[in-house]
């Protein structure tokens, strides 16, 4: 990726990436399955787990870690999954001393990532091709 022309490139801190990091984590929480199976669970607990191993922010990622061994993630539906990252991400604001975010407003702010509709056959294309790679307990 070339940069354009009056284009500014900063380097990534910790705001832009946390900021990023969220919205990627409620997006997956919000398009997480209503009925997950129990495949699609062990590899949300699994994805946490590994993400939280490798989240490159060395203070972020050990807080990370701290909190998905503490409360390890609710993958039981969409709704336990959803509230679960709001309620993580509200400690992680409260430590910070920023404000919290109200919980029943969840899918208002996060839903269905709208841009992606367009590309619904895609992604499902990649979805099955992911559902096919066998998921590993080993860590």
């Amino acid at each position: 990726m070339e940069k354009e022309e009056g284009e500014d490139w900063e380097p990534v801190d910790t705001t832009s990436l946390g900021r990023a990091t969220w919205t990627f984590l409620h997006t997956l929480a919000a398009n997480y399955p209503k009925k997950p199976t129990a495949v699609e669970k062990t590899r949300m607990m699994l994805f946490m787990a590994h993400f939280s191993d490798l989240y490159p922010c060395e203070v972020c990622q050990s807080g990370l870690k701290d909190i998905v061994t503490k409360t390890p993630p609710e993958v039981e539906s969409n709704k336990t999954f959803t509230r679960w990252m709001c309620k993580v991400h509200n400690g992680v604001n409260e430590h910070l001393g920023k404000e919290l975010f109200d919980c029943s407003k969840v899918d208002e702010r996060w839903g269905v990532c709208e841009s992606c509709k367009v590309y619904r056959e895609d992604l499902n294309a990649f979805k099955n091709l992911i559902r096919s790679i066998p998921s590993s307990k080993s860590g």
